[in-house]
């Protein structure tokens, strides 16, 4: 399951300043709504699962792309459980 975390949690834990992030952010290299999501103008939470996998395998891009993958298939998932269970 992804844990969505702030940027002091994400920061401490992926050994990686406040700056790095947000130019990862504003640069493409993390993608919204997978790697990071924007609560309102002021909120960013940091998918700190992707974040580490793209640490480490930051120069094997099919390997991260498949962890993507994974992510995604399991919010689709989801989302469906949770659309069928408001129909009833």
């Amino acid at each position: 399951m992804s844990r969505f975390v702030n940027k002091q949690i994400a920061s401490n834990k992926l050994n990686l300043s406040y700056s790095t992030l947000k130019k990862y952010r504003f640069d493409g290299t993390w993608v919204e709504g997978t790697h990071w999501i924007k609560i309102n103008c002021r909120c960013i939470r940091y998918n700190l699962e992707l974040l580490q996998d793209w640490l480490k395998n930051r120069y094997n891009p099919i390997a991260h792309s498949q962890a993507i993958d994974l992510y995604h298939a399991s919010t689709r998932g989801k989302r469906r459980r949770r659309n069928a269970s408001d129909t009833l």
